[in-house]
């Protein structure tokens, strides 16, 4: 069970007697790189930097926000189309093609993965530092996603995204996210690489030893990124995940208050993946 900092529970306490201003969330896509171990199905996790001003210290999995430009119609695509994906993520067509965007640019940023090829082939190999000039181009905002694709004559492909749940951050946070999570499996001949600048240690770990983990207390963890874990844990191998298909529902955690102390506490849509996940600060 994680406390709260301090500084959040006593903005918890301020949003639940009505004295808080609530930010307005900013839209974003995480994905949850998967791959076949020897013991079973494998994430790949990213332990964001202490410096960090979100989820400073947590597991994650590589995602971040929405930028202008991956909403861009110039994009070349392959595989569902957004009227497909509009209805999967519960949201407009120039959104639905900016989360797909997102989820593929920030992956490729955060590590080396890039889910783009032709429409009959996904990129083999992104190691040489002609890719990594293109990784750090995206990283600085020098060029788009659309902008990578075009000059390689390459496609998005969101074939092999499949989304997976839909997180809200509480409303008493001061920095807001409106995010879709997203599963893939790491392409054939591709390796994450840890090169995220954002995070002092990449790891792939069996999902049930980092779930494990985090119970422990070693692996603290933010409540999307666990119940994710918890989720998948109940699949054995990447396919069956892939195969799966959930319906995306917006869960917000919400902080209530418990004697003297501030709980978080995440209700998960009745009859749906279920978990019981609980944040607890004291006051």
């Amino acid at each position: 069970m994680t406390l709260l900092p301090p500084s959040l529970t006593e903005r918890a306490r301020a949003f639940l007697h009505g004295d808080l201003e609530v930010a307005v969330p900013r839209d974003a896509a995480t994905v949850a790189l998967l791959r076949d171990g020897d013991t079973g199905l494998e994430a790949y996790l990213l332990r964001r930097r202490s410096t960090m001003a979100f989820a400073a210290g947590m597991h994650v999995f590589p995602g971040g926000s929405v930028d202008p430009r991956d909403g861009q119609h110039s994009v070349a695509w392959s595989g569902p189309g957004l009227e497909v994906w509009s209805r999967v993520l519960g949201c407009n067509l120039p959104l639905a093609r900016a989360l797909v965007c997102a989820a593929v640019r920030e992956t490729f940023e955060e590590s080396g993965v890039l889910l783009a090829g032709t429409p009959d082939a996904v990129v083999p190999d992104t190691t040489g530092e002609d890719w990594e000039r293109d990784r750090r181009g995206l990283l600085d905002r020098s060029h788009s996603l659309a902008g990578l694709v075009e000059a390689r004559s390459l496609v998005v492909r969101s074939d092999l995204l499949r989304a997976w749940t839909h997180w809200v951050t509480p409303e008493f946070e001061p920095r807001r996210f409106d995010t879709r999570f997203f599963v893939a499996a790491v392409p054939s001949g591709q390796r994450a690489r840890d090169i995220s600048g954002e995070a002092d240690l990449a790891v792939w770990l069996p999902v049930s030893e980092a779930v494990a983990g985090h119970e422990a207390g070693r692996f603290p963890m933010l409540p999307p990124t666990i119940v994710t874990l918890r989720e998948l844990a109940a699949y054995e191998r990447v396919a069956d995940v892939l195969a799966a298909q959930p319906t995306l529902t917006p869960i917000t955690p919400r902080a209530v208050l418990d004697g003297d102390e501030v709980r978080l506490v995440v209700d998960l849509p009745e009859g749906e993946r279920s978990a019981d996940t609980v944040v607890r600060g004291r006051t």
